[in-house]
């Protein structure tokens, strides 16, 4: 009762800064908001003096770091909480106040179990970027490299735990409602949500985030990925080193380099495939505040760099084929195939006709057949996907949802670098050749061979199991030999005449439960 209550005042207060800002209109008027709440929306809306245009991100913004975690989480869930939120949303950029210095140095000598000094020559006491999780001050190690030290904010994991604590307890009544609710699976976008904050709050997670990408990109290196310093890492504090850079967010400055910003774009879009498509671990927070300008040198082009590694996506192989197929089965007309994918990869479920759904699939794609690929937006393009998955029942995939968020994010990024980048021009050629490498006879033959050896490799496993849970016939040892029984003639009656004997046994047990009550009591 207690948590109830700590959990209804919450969203209560939560409800009313919300409603303040006019992020509850939608579900005033949504016909699939159960009643009650759409009642309390708007009585959470008397006396604010809502804005008409909803401030989304002014709204969770308002709420604090862990509001500022989720609505980022909320953004990749278009099909949730609608277009217009979820590109509102993904203003929310983490732009917090910093904390004084003098308190993160507490954590820094706590974490480092010795003055910070013994490792770094200098750290800048003002911030070059606080968060709603960290805040990133500029330092000099003791030889002499710089490098930017992420330190979190003091006090965020118990702030954190107790949001999540009421985020699980409203989605679970959520969901409980059923219908819609029941599809879209409220508790599995907190859950992800969950995740990713847990994963950002050990900063050595993010570490080896930023490592496994590094290696992973070095066939890109016109993008750069800083590198680790594990020496001067710990749970609450992540030593990169310093990308000297113009930030992608600054748009006077952008504009005053001189670069080649159609050859960034191109850099951004394929660095971006070859993270999603080809390895599978992909960074899924690239917004312009994330990303920089470095200026070229020595004749080398200039290049794209990234930082923040906290929100990381991943993708198995199977899911990467199934994104390549669908990708190009849409862009080439092949609804069939696309609808057979989704029947396969089990994303519809099997009581739906995979005809029916192939030309709601048509209804998407033909649209966009006849237009330049410059014309073509990935976020209209996922818009209409997202109603057809409403109409065919299909269970929302939270990690394709986090690469369909960093596909609109790329191209947006894209699209300010070079107002004119074909991004399906640079997305197909590598897109093709992924498939011809990955779909081709001879790397199905050599799946099927690994597969098949695996299997075999397995076989003496599952005879070892089998033998120990079914012992050989007769290795058990013989029980003594037992005389016959008499059959008393009253059982002999009672087998010839069942329906006149049914109550004996009945009778027998009555007595034997009164004979032993009387006994015990």
């Amino acid at each position: 009762m207690t948590s109830t209550v700590v959990h209804a005042g919450r969203l209560l207060r939560w409800g009313r800064i919300l409603a303040s800002h006019g992020a509850l209109r939608e579900i005033e008027v949504s016909p699939l908001a159960p009643p009650m709440l759409r009642r309390v929306a708007r009585i959470a809306r008397i006396g604010t003096g809502a804005p008409k245009v909803p401030d989304y991100a002014g709204a969770f913004a308002a709420l604090g770091p862990a509001a500022i975690k989720l609505g980022q989480a909320l953004a990749t869930r278009p099909d949730f909480i609608g277009m217009a939120a979820a590109a509102d949303l993904a203003r929310l950029q983490d732009a917090l106040p910093p904390v004084a210095f003098a308190r993160v140095e507490k954590t820094l000598d706590a974490d480092f179990g010795a003055p910070w000094s013994t490792l770094f020559t200098s750290i800048d006491p003002v911030s070059v970027g606080a968060a709603s999780i960290a805040q990133v001050h500029r330092a000099v190690t003791t030889d002499g490299r710089d490098v930017a030290v992420k330190i979190l904010r003091p006090d965020i994991e118990t702030e954190v735990a107790r949001a999540i604590d009421t985020y699980e307890w409203a989605a679970a009544r959520l969901e409980r409602q059923g219908g819609e609710f029941g599809r879209l699976r409220p508790r599995a976008i907190i859950a992800s949500f969950k995740a990713w904050t847990l994963a950002e709050l050990d900063l050595r997670r993010e570490a080896a985030s930023a490592s496994e990408l590094k290696a992973a990109m070095a066939a890109e290196p016109d993008f750069v990925v800083p590198g680790i310093d594990w020496a001067r890492t710990t749970r609450r504090v992540l030593t990169i080193d310093w990308i000297d850079g113009v930030k992608l967010s600054n748009r006077s400055a952008v504009d005053a380099l001189d670069v080649d910003r159609r050859a960034l774009a191109g850099t951004m879009v394929r660095s971006f495939l070859r993270q999603a498509i080809a390895d599978g671990f992909f960074h899924a927070d690239m917004h312009q505040g994330n990303l920089f300008i470095l200026p070229g040198v020595d004749g080398h082009p200039a290049r794209i760099g990234v930082i923040d590694f906290g929100i990381m996506g991943r993708l198995d192989r199977r899911a990467r084929v199934y994104l390549a197929e669908i990708l190009y089965g849409l862009l080439t007309g092949n609804y069939r195939r696309v609808a057979e994918i989704h029947f396969e990869a089990g994303y519809v479920p099997p009581h739906h006709d995979i005809g029916e759904f192939a030309t709601a699939l048509r209804a998407v794609g033909e649209p966009i057949r006849g237009l330049a690929a410059r014309d073509i937006s990935i976020a209209n393009l996922l818009d209409g996907l997202f109603a057809i998955t409403r109409s065919f029942d299909m269970a929302v995939q939270p990690h394709l949802l986090l690469l369909q968020k960093t596909m609109v994010m790329v191209e947006g990024v894209a699209l300010t670098l070079d107002p004119d980048v074909n991004m399906w021009e640079v997305a197909e050629p590598f897109v093709r050749e992924w498939m011809k490498g990955e779909l081709g006879p001879l790397s199905r033959g050599a799946d099927a061979l690994v597969l098949g050896m695996r299997a075999l490799s397995q076989l003496p496993r599952v005879f070892r199991q089998l033998v120990a849970r079914v012992p050989i016939e007769g290795a058990a040892p013989a029980g003594p030999q037992l005389p016959e029984l008499d059959v008393p003639e009253i059982a002999v009656r009672a087998r010839l005449m069942p329906g006149r004997w049914l109550g004996v046994p009945l009778v027998a047990v009555g007595i034997a439960i009164g004979v032993a009550a009387k006994a015990f009591f």
